[in-house]
């Protein structure tokens, strides 16, 4: 009995050296895993450092775009200010002329009348016009005339002479 203790024993030494062997042995395919990891890490903390500053560096660059942005927008609010006074000033300019357009309207409305009369006394009075610029050129004609026929007669007086 006591033989079965010891080989009882022995087994279970064995079993234990097993045990303790296949614990070392995944402890190092675990190392070689986590060396494999450290690595990864490493190169992922790197890559992340470089991130962070890009990052930085775009958020400085869209504060200042930003900062551009609301100064231009300031600026192009007074153009759009200045463009809507010009507007305004174009469209009170409108309804002036269309105020004076009515009032002449309304005014060559009312004097219809005393218009056509003025038409009238402009139509005669070039009609008279015309007349006495007729009879003028009539006046000039015969004192051409007039002047021929006594060139016509001094140069017959002439001939006789000779």
């Amino acid at each position: 009995m006591e033989v079965i203790l010891y080989i009882a024993a022995l087994i279970a030494a064995i079993g234990f050296l097993v045990l303790c062997f296949s614990v070392g042995m995944t402890l190092f395919s675990l190392k070689n895993t986590l060396n494999s990891m450290a690595g990864t890490v490493a190169g992922i903390e790197g890559q992340l450092e470089g991130i962070t500053r890009e990052t930085t560096f775009l958020l400085e660059k869209t504060n200042s775009l930003a900062e551009d942005i609301v100064e231009k927008s300031e600026k192009l609010n007074t153009v759009v200010n200045a463009v809507k006074n010009i507007g305004d000033s174009i469209n009170g300019l409108n309804n002036s002329i269309n105020n004076i357009t009515s009032s002449i309207t309304t005014e060559v409305n009312k004097n219809e009348e005393k218009i056509a009369q003025v038409v009238q006394w402009s139509n005669v009075a070039m009609e008279i016009a015309e007349k006495w610029k007729q009879r003028k050129v009539v006046n000039q004609v015969e004192a051409v005339d007039e002047a021929a026929e006594e060139a016509i007669k001094n140069t017959s007086r002439l001939k006789r002479r000779k």
